[in-house]
């Protein structure tokens, strides 16, 4: 969007500086992230009483009479779709000074919509959004009605993008959508996300391929067979668990169980070496009892994941588990929480340990302080102490050390 109006001649500036127009991305992925893009909307008003005040994305589309109730100076809302054409919404509003609702139904939605050039996040590494919408409709989520059915990027297109990416120096992209495991399930010649990794694959001077969270469903004998002689793949796999135990996987959902899921992680460790393996728990889960929390703390123990990020289940106005018998009380939520942190420290310092006195490849990104930064294939934060600038290179490193969260290591 930023771009869109760049090119249109609007000139940029930081959120909390006087501006013209205001423009909020919300979010609705927990109700306090409604209650985040509410106060952001209100905030921006405060700044400049007299500007246009705009929000777009998914809260907008499933909340817009809320927005007009709590929020009635708002000028335009903007549905997920309608981010595309925004610049020619705020035209027409600025001509006929006349408020607009544009949201259309996203579940009517077939194509993938195109936005372009992509958003850069680092230096040295580009997210590469190849995929929109969901259809598996976990019982907490509201992100399908929020964004639709699943709908992907045609391969010409991200192919296009990536070369156009690498040949002004970036080595690394990230392939990542709302459901990256089903892309191409909404094509008709069969076209799946392995077929599309094997096109980025082959394009010149690019380094490395990363995967964005993935379900673990896709992690077969005969995916990893494909998956491995692709060489720019990186040894790291996000797999989004959720729960350790079955019982709260159905509640959830989720359409796999606890063996399934710990054979994904077998097959990938016997794949590759050095592999990270990083997760997502939910903790807190309408009716989860202390059995079966324990049960999710042994697993999650048994797998040792390098890390996990760990959420304490927030009801979601609109989805059934909000509605389920058994809510979790928060200081046991928070209780639990803590226990699967701890559990994710110790795990992570483990792993990282296991690195001393070994060789790396490195993709440094910046400087911080005196030392300069950057990244393995399998996602390890790696800091030498080096004068001299190797922002996007790629370096052979010894490692010496573990300082929390960093590896530290010399140059080879």
């Amino acid at each position: 969007m930023l771009q869109k109006f760049v090119e249109a001649g609007y000139e940029a500036v930081d959120f909390e500086e006087e501006a013209d127009i205001y423009i909020i991305n919300t979010c609705t992925v927990t109700n306090m992230s409604d209650k985040k893009s509410r106060q952001i909307i209100r905030r921006a008003k405060h700044i400049n009483k007299n500007a246009i005040l705009v929000a777009v994305g998914c809260y907008a589309q499933v909340a817009k009479r809320e927005i007009e109730k709590d929020i009635p100076e708002i000028d335009l809302v903007l549905g997920t779709s309608e981010k595309n054409n925004i610049v020619q919404f705020i035209e027409q509003y600025i001509e006929n000074h006349k408020n607009i609702e544009e949201i259309s139904d996203v579940m009517l939605q077939k194509e993938f919509l195109d936005f372009g050039k992509v958003t850069y996040t680092e230096k040295t590494r580009a997210v590469i959004k190849v995929q929109d919408g969901c259809d598996r409709f976990c019982s907490y989520c509201i992100i399908p009605y929020a964004r639709g059915r699943v709908r992907s990027r045609k391969i010409e297109s991200i192919v296009e993008e990536i070369k156009s990416i690498v040949a002004e120096g970036i080595k690394e992209v990230v392939i990542t959508g709302i459901h990256v495991a089903s892309y191409g399930k909404d094509f008709k010649d069969g076209t799946a996300l392995i077929d599309l990794l094997e096109e980025i694959n082959k394009i010149e001077d690019l380094k490395r391929i990363r995967l964005s969270s993935i379900e673990p469903t896709i992690i077969t004998e005969e995916f990893l067979k494909r998956l491995t002689k692709l060489d720019k793949i990186c040894n790291h796999f996000h797999l989004s668990l959720q729960s350790g135990c079955d019982e709260t996987l159905k509640r959830m959902n989720r359409r796999y169980s606890i063996e399934e899921f710990e054979n994904c992680t077998k097959l990938l460790r016997n794949e590759y070496k050095d592999v990270a393996l990083t997760t997502d728990v939910i903790v807190g889960f309408p009716g989860e009892t202390d059995e079966e929390f324990n049960k999710t703390y042994n697993f999650l123990s048994k797998i040792k994941f390098y890390q996990m990020h760990v959420f304490k289940y927030s009801p979601r106005k609109g989805t059934k588990a909000a509605e389920m018998d058994n809510q979790i009380l928060p200081n046991i939520k928070e209780e639990r929480s803590r226990a699967l942190i701890e559990l994710s420290r110790k795990n992570e310092k483990e792993f990282m340990e296991k690195f001393i006195g070994k060789q790396v490849e490195v993709l440094f990104e910046q400087k911080e302080g005196e030392y300069i930064i950057g990244h393995t294939t399998n996602y390890l934060k790696v800091a030498v102490n080096y004068e001299k600038s190797l922002e996007n290179t790629i370096q052979n490193v010894e490692i010496k050390s573990v300082d929390k969260e960093f590896l530290i290591g010399n140059l080879l």
